[in-house]
Formats: structure tokens, C-alpha cells, sequence
């Protein structure tokens, strides 16, 4: 009887140890595009789908077919120089591949330099020990964002008058921040972007502009973007000296972006509207409305509206001499 039980509890190990090491085979591997058009400088990601989602063996290799114009780094495509590459991946025994054709082109002049920011999840918000008095930050509810290219700086003068060919602002350099642009003005520079780089440029959401601001998945809670400390990331009103500064020359943020916090209230996508609760994923605000949102404060304005979380109302007319823009599309 003894040895009877002994071989049930065998054959029960057995079938066990079957089904916990059975190997299941990647059945089907692929991008999310077939083909992907970077410029010289640019870095891009491409979604890989591996299928079925149990799959014991998920790991991938990467390649480029040619390094001279492009190379792979933990996933992310360094576009390095014009030409075109094939960019391939490959299960770890080599019987599933997919490719996805790359074209690397010349940098437009005026074509921003852009920052990946990868996907993920943010309260959206104030905390409520951070929060202004008129309620327009409340109340924290929580987002979740697909991955997004955002540009490195505020679009300057000297990009500006690449693709418009004229600059009003009011304070004139190359460097500068372009500003006096209204919502109307900022799409046909976006417009004319698009036409000569054929990509698809567009302004921020105002959820992938606070997630960019707080510093995305590396977010290091900080009030405003990149520090605690207001005059190592942005130009307001106690230090500036009330004038336009260079972009780039306070401290970036966690993601290596600048001036998120300062310097110029940005345009964002998104019509004004007030929060509600409840988690969203990927929102585009209100569907219509009358006034644009504005984020990142200025050069004359105080601590309170350099926060990450502060939202202002812009009409679209409005031409402000403290009011830009930055860019970003989408992965």
C-alpha cells in the first residue's frame, strides 16, 4: 500500500514538473510599422509585439544592417547618419525576425532637437500639500501616457525664422525663445515643419507636457521641473531681470529636457477645461472650447507659476511677450 502511494505521488510530480516546464515558442513576432524615417541626431523607438503573451522565452537581439547610419542601444535607434538601414530583430533561437525599414534624413534647419519620453503613469495634479488656492490643479487623478517625443528646448527665434521667415518677438535673438505667436501662427510654423521634414510634428497634450515636466518614468517628485530649488532650472521673475534669457542655460530636467520651468508660458493642445476624477489614458482635454492651456510660467512671473503642476488659460488670439511653444509627436 505504502509503494502504491509512493507511485501516485510520483506520476502527480511528473505531471507537474511537465506542465510547469513546458516551453511555449514564440509563434509570432513583429514592429508596429513597417518603415520609420528619423533625421540625423534623432533617436526612436519601435514596439515590438511578441506573440503569445506566454512565451517562455521572450528575449530578443537586435540589429542594424548598417551602423554607419544607424545603431541600437538597449532598443532605442541612434540615428547617426543619411542613408537607409534595416532594422531587425530576432527570437533568441533565431526562427522568428522582423524588419522594419529605416530612412535617415538631413536635419531640416529649424527642425528641433527631440527627447524620447518613454510611456508610463503619473498623478496628474497637485499633491495636496502643493496645491494653488483656485482649484485648477484638482483634482490629482491619474493618467496614463504611450510613449512621446518632446523637443529639447522651446522652439527659438533662429528655428522660428528657418521655416516662417520673419520673427516678431519682441526681444530679438537667436537663441531666445520665440514668442508674440498666437494658437494660429504656432500651427503654421507646425504646419510648415511638417511639409519640409515629413514628419508630424504637433503640440504637447497638456498631460504629456506635465509628464514630460515632471521627468517622466525617471520622476523624482520635484515641485518644479528638474529641482526643489527654483533658481537652478528656470528664469522667473527674481532672477531674469524681467528680459527673455537663452534657452538651455539653467539645469535640465531628469529626462534632459530645459526650460519647462521659466523663461516662457508654452502652448499646449489641449482646450482649458477643468479636471475630473477617475484615471484616463492618453487624454486630449475637452473636444471643443474657447481657451488653450498654457503651462511652464515666465520670466516675470513668481515661484507658484513655475510649478510642474500650474495651468493658466490662453486665448487663442493672445500674443504674449512671455508666451512660446516646444513640440513633440508621437511614437
Amino acid at each position: 500500500m505504502k509503494n502504491h502511494y509512493i507511485l501516485i505521488l510520483l506520476s502527480l510530480f511528473i505531471v507537474v514538473f511537465t506542465v510547469t516546464c513546458r516551453k511555449v515558442p514564440v509563434t509570432d513576432l513583429r514592429f508596429n510599422r513597417d518603415s520609420l524615417a528619423l533625421s540625423v541626431g534623432d533617436t526612436g523607438i519601435l514596439i515590438v509585439t511578441v506573440l503569445p503573451e506566454d512565451a517562455t522565452y521572450k528575449k530578443l537581439s537586435w540589429s542594424s544592417s548598417n551602423s554607419a547610419v544607424a545603431i541600437i542601444k538597449d532598443g532605442m535607434i541612434l540615428a547617426l547618419n543619411e542613408g537607409t538601414a534595416t532594422i531587425s530583430i530576432a527570437t533568441s533561437d533565431g526562427n522568428k525576425t522582423a524588419s522594419c525599414a529605416l530612412t535617415v534624413n538631413k536635419k531640416v534647419e529649424g527642425e528641433p532637437e527631440m527627447i524620447i519620453v518613454k510611456g508610463g503613469t503619473l498623478p496628474m495634479g497637485c499633491t495636496d500639500n502643493d496645491c494653488w488656492d483656485d482649484g485648477r490643479e484638482e483634482p490629482l487623478h491619474q493618467v496614463t501616457l504611450s510613449s512621446f517625443r518632446i523637443s529639447k528646448y522651446p522652439i527659438t527665434q533662429k528655428q522660428w525664422r528657418s521655416i516662417m521667415g520673419s520673427n516678431h518677438s519682441h526681444y530679438e535673438g537667436d537663441n531666445l525663445p520665440v514668442v508674440q505667436v498666437n494658437w494660429a501662427e504656432v500651427q503654421e510654423f507646425i504646419s510648415k515643419l511638417n511639409d519640409v521634414t515629413g514628419k508630424d510634428y504637433r503640440l504637447p497634450t497638456e498631460a504629456e507636457w506635465e509628464f514630460a515636466a515632471r521627468g517622466g518614468t525617471k520622476c523624482k517628485g520635484y515641485k518644479f521641473s528638474g529641482s526643489n530649488d527654483i533658481d537652478a532650472v528656470a528664469w522667473y521673475r527674481h532672477n531674469s531681470g524681467r528680459v527673455l534669457r537663452p534657452v538651455g542655460t539653467k539645469m535640465p530636467n531628469e529626462l534632459g529636457i530645459y526650460d519647462m520651468s521659466g523663461n516662457v508660458w508654452e502652448w499646449c493642445n489641449d482646450w482649458y477645461g477643468p479636471y475630473t476624477r477617475g484615471a484616463k489614458v492618453d487624454p486630449q482635454g475637452l473636444e471643443q472650447g474657447s481657451i488653450r492651456v498654457g503651462r511652464g510660467g515666465g520670466g516675470t512671473t513668481d515661484t507658484v507659476s513655475c510649478r510642474v503642476s500650474t495651468r493658466t488659460e490662453l486665448h487663442p488670439n493672445f500674443r504674449g511677450p512671455y508666451v512660446g511653444f516646444r513640440v513633440a509627436i508621437s511614437i
